[in-house]
């Protein structure tokens, strides 16, 4: 916990989250690296983040009101907007790898390729709202805005899985939080189905 009370400054954070971010550019800007050699790590630091911040609420539901869940969901947001900001990075490196128009448009419709311009999408409305004056305004809607996540986690997990020979990254990376989001369903049925068999029986007394 002491070296999650270093992070409370959302700026400290925020440099940590950039730092891969960084150091890709600088990698790319100097010459050691090429634009497609940038497409798989910017991908993959975007599904990162995206399944960090997914994980959250699975988290606090197995483990309850711990203060490292506290900290991680006054972050979540944070993780998020990271994801999305990967994620334009990836795009930025794909335009660059390509190098003009027709060959972007000539693949487009590949299934590796239009999920991933789909999740992209997705992210836009969710990254803009992403902020107290948006909860705000849009109430409940931003919830059922929010949700779409979960759309954008299975577009991005079939991107990958269709973009890559191999499906060791993704199934790696995506197997923990669809185990945690099937035990937060049993658990969250569980303590549902003991509170009406509890009111039932007060009722019954």
């Amino acid at each position: 916990m002491k070296f999650l009370s270093k992070l409370n400054s959302l700026p400290v954070f925020w440099i940590l989250l950039a730092i891969p971010a960084i150091l890709m550019v600088r990698g790319y800007w100097t010459g050691d690296t090429i634009a497609m050699d940038m497409l798989h790590p910017t991908g993959e630091f975007s599904a990162r983040f995206m399944i960090i911040a997914l994980v959250i609420t699975p988290l606090s539901v197995i483990f309850g009101n711990r203060k490292w869940i506290s900290w991680m969901m006054k972050r979540r947001r944070s993780f998020g907007l990271a994801a999305f900001g990967y994620g334009v990075l990836h795009l930025i490196f794909y335009v660059i790898d390509m190098e003009a128009l027709k060959p972007i448009l000539a693949e487009f419709w590949a299934p590796g390729i239009w999920t991933g311009w789909a999740a992209l999408l997705i992210f836009v409305p969710l990254a803009v709202t992403s902020n107290n004056l948006s909860m705000r305004r849009l109430k409940q809607g931003w919830k059922r805005l929010q949700r779409l996540v979960y759309l954008a986690a299975l577009l991005t997990l079939a991107h990958w899985l269709l973009i890559h020979d191999g499906v060791g990254g993704a199934l790696a990376h995506f197997i923990p939080l669809m185990a945690l989001e099937l035990l937060r369903v049993i658990i969250t049925y569980a303590r549902r189905n003991n509170g009406i068999k509890q009111r039932e029986s007060l009722q019954a007394e």
